[in-house]
């Protein structure tokens, strides 16, 4: 394939529909010319809807501050190419590389599910993380509005909500984030990878702008909301000089703390990495994953718990400490933010539910 068809779609992190893992046959295209027919056709977003049978999932990994997550969408246009929730599309026969960005899925019916499963009587209330595999305000949110009814369920039941996104579209619901924090039932984490409009055009190619972002946390904490900014992620020589930067800039919005994540390549991730450096950074695409790999142990990743987050090595500690020098030098808290309050939790009387006679 030709540098230039490397570089035709604009808009999309990545180049390629590389074969999910589980794939028992692969197909090649002889000509080149039906190839370039195949990639135009794929520039368009197709959305497809699904009935899901259930909402809320579990996980036991100490590296996360969430036991329980809701994710509205499958698949995101922000197209990311880092995105460690690639490798998700391979579970439905999509490929994690352009089809992870351009072939949705939206669960339309998760209004009802989720409050179907939060007035099941074995439902012990417990934070949940909100668009934690893929961005719950990414662009089709602004039709569907599917994460804004699961706020709207979360606060009539109040239930406590935690939300990282990385899009803009999250101002339109303010005022009811802004009622849910009063009780502290919300905190926001907006992650910002890049201050560089020219690296996110590449890097993340449908997110807002990392001032953008920067306003996010402004407008956010403006409104008393508990928000954190993640600097996420660190990739070497391509965005970790930006560190300090942004966290001194997300102090100065108004965070009330930050924290740090290095880039993650689990399985189809790190072949669409790779091929991302050496189509847009070719010059130092060897230097960066030789890093990598020093901080992995030799390989381009490392899934052992209490390391796939930072590292681990001489470059991993470096950034380490440049992170907590500059949270410290800004004031921002390293800390996870206060628990949200779980004791409110109470299922709403319905219309013909029986009155209590006491």
């Amino acid at each position: 394939m030709s540098s230039d068809l490397k570089t035709f779609i604009k808009g999309r992190g990545s180049n390629s529909n590389i074969t999910g893992r589980f794939e028992k046959t692969q197909s090649h295209l002889e000509d080149e010319y039906a190839y370039e027919a195949t990639y135009e056709a794929q520039i368009h977003t197709e959305v497809r809807y699904e009935q899901a049978k259930s909402l809320i999932t579990s996980n036991t990994s100490p590296d996360v501050p969430f036991r329980l997550s809701v994710n509205p969408y499958r698949g995101c246009e922000h197209g990311c190419i880092y995105c460690f929730a690639r490798p998700s599309h391979a579970y439905i026969d999509l490929s994690p590389g352009l089809d992870f960005e351009t072939k949705l899925t939206a669960k339309i019916n998760a209004p009802n599910v989720f409050e179907r499963e939060l007035c099941n009587i074995r439902y012990q209330c417990q934070p949940i993380a909100l668009g934690i595999n893929t961005d719950a305000y990414q662009p089709i949110e602004k039709q569907l509005n599917i994460t804004r009814s699961l706020l709207e369920i979360a606060y009539q039941y109040k239930q406590p909500i935690s939300l990282i996104t990385k899009s803009a579209l999250i101002t339109r619901d303010l005022s009811l984030l802004e009622k849910m924090a009063a009780e502290n039932l919300v905190q926001v984490a907006i992650s910002i990878t890049t201050l560089d409009n020219d690296l996110k055009r590449i890097l993340e190619p449908r997110t807002a702008s990392g001032h953008t972002r920067l306003n996010l946390v402004k407008a956010l904490s403006e409104r008393r909301i508990p928000t954190t900014v993640l600097a996420a992620p660190v990739i070497p020589f391509v965005n970790d000089h930006e560190l300090e930067s942004i966290v001194h800039q997300s102090a100065e919005a108004g965070a009330q703390s930050a924290h740090y994540i290095m880039l993650r390549l689990p399985h189809e991730v790190a072949p669409l990495f790779t091929d991302w450096l050496h189509t847009h950074l070719p010059d130092r695409a060897e230097h960066v994953l030789s890093r990598i790999k020093d901080m992995r142990g030799g390989q381009l990743y490392d899934s052992q718990f209490g390391k796939r987050m930072t590292g681990e090595g001489i470059y991993a500690d470096l950034i380490r400490q440049r992170f907590h020098l500059a949270i410290k030098k800004t004031g921002l808290s390293g800390e996870r933010m206060l628990p949200l309050d779980c004791s409110l939790f109470r299922i709403p009387p319905k219309s013909g539910d029986q009155l209590s006679l006491i």
